[in-house]
Order: structure tokens, then C-alpha cells, then sequence
């Protein structure tokens, strides 16, 4: 199915990975959002879960080993062309992640990988979902809370 002008919305997953107070963030090297900070994530394939979607595009984007707990939101991110048509339409599910393994560094359609505090978080003008799963994501590790049994996420 193609991704620019959709007959209908796609299915995307986020991973909103935390690690030491910190959450890990592409630069996309491919539109939408070309150039911008923003969850590793991508377009569901048919047949997979959304978790095994999560983990495989986390593997591809930034060379890491991921481990998903629970679902931090649900999204719609539409993008218009100048003449009103839908130019992308994705129905997004993001989830909090924690590192199991791997090595960081860019791939696949990320240009550059980067670990980002919370405060630093306001200059990189996030589009608004991204914004929202990275904060989400880095209370639930202040409060220990990587659910699928509870496990610290610091270690």
C-alpha cells in the first residue's frame, strides 16, 4: 500500500524508549517530516502485531534492541498537499521500550539517532504526538513503571 497519497489511513507504531532520564529520538531521513526529531517507528506489516511492528522498526531505525511495555497513546497524524488532498493519513500507536541489546546508530530512513533529556525536549519542536508519547514515556520510568511485570527500567 502506498504511504503517500493513501486510499486509506495506515497503521503506524512508535517506540517511546527510555533509558537513564532520557528518551531516544530519529531525525527522519524520509518524508513526512523529513528532517525533524521524532519517534523510531513505522508502518505496520500485514501479518505482524503491533509489537513485533514496534520491535522490528526500532531494530531498523536505531540499531537497538528493544523491549515493549504498555501502549502510551493512539494518534491520527494527517498531512494535507497545498491543494487540500490527504497527503499521508496514519493512525499511530505508540509504546514505552527499553533497551535489551544492540548497538546505537542510524539506519534504515533515520538520518541521526540521539538521546534527548526532557528539557531539551522543547527546542526540538516535536509534532505534537511524538511530544506527548516522550513525556508520557519518561514519567512512567520517573515512577518505575514499565508495566509487562512491573520491571525497573534503569538497569
Amino acid at each position: 500500500m502506498k504511504r503517500e497519497y493513501p486510499e486509506s489511513p495506515l497503521v503506524g507504531v512508535g517506540a517511546g524508549i527510555v533509558h537513564d532520564s532520557r528518551v531516544l529520538l530519529i531525525r527522519r531521513g524520509t518524508p513526512p517530516l523529513l528532517g525533524e526529531w521524532s519517534l523510531p517507528g513505522g508502518v505496520l506489516e500485514c501479518g505482524e502485531t503491533l509489537r513485533e511492528a514496534v520491535v522490528r522498526e526500532a531494530r531498523e531505525e536505531t540499531g537497538l534492541v528493544i523491549e515493549t511495555g504498555d501502549m502510551l497513546g493512539v494518534y491520527e497524524r494527517v498531512i494535507r498537499a497545498e491543494d487540500g488532498r490527504v497527503r499521508y493519513h496514519f493512525v499511530l500507536i505508540d509504546f514505552l521500550c527499553r533497551t535489551s541489546g544492540g548497538e546505537l546508530k542510524a539506519g534504515s530512513d533515520a538520518a541521526e539517532v540521539r538521546w534527548f533529556t526532557r528539557e531539551e525536549l522543547p527546542a526540538l519542536k516535536l509534532a505534537h504526538d511524538a511530544n506527548d508519547v516522550a513525556l508520557k514515556g519518561l514519567a512512567r520510568v520517573g515512577l518505575k513503571d514499565f508495566v509487562r511485570g512491573r520491571q525497573d527500567l534503569s538497569g
